[in-house]
């Protein structure tokens, strides 16, 4: 990454062990797609209801060379969980970024 990983909590207590993970899953998306120039990641705990849970909230922003991914993820009791799912879905538009560029998407012609 040519800026580094940005990691920003709201509404929540810092985490050791939680931006562990986080910078484990944006080594990971680095290793898939090399060409990352900078990824924010922001977790948040949302205001709940008295007869619900805790409720969590993932936010990437990824910056590629002619692209950006964004990616929002809510979950209603594990962070973790909410985090997983919102790397997973950065890979898969990570994917298809990797696709255009490659141009191995066919785009049709104006008749």
């Amino acid at each position: 990454m040519q800026t580094p990983l940005k990691i920003a909590f709201r509404e929540m207590p810092r985490s050791d062990v939680l931006e562990a993970r986080i910078r484990d899953k944006a080594a990971k998306l680095e290793e898939f797609y090399p060409r990352i120039n900078s990824c924010r990641v922001v977790v948040e705990e949302r205001e709940r209801h008295r007869r619900q849970g805790k409720q969590f909230s993932v936010k990437l922003d990824i910056r590629v060379p002619g692209h950006e991914v964004i990616v929002d993820r809510d979950h209603d009791e594990d962070v973790y969980v909410a985090l997983r799912d919102a790397f997973d879905a950065a890979k898969r538009k990570l994917e298809d970024v990797a696709r255009l560029q490659r141009g191995d998407v066919k785009t049709r012609r104006p008749a």
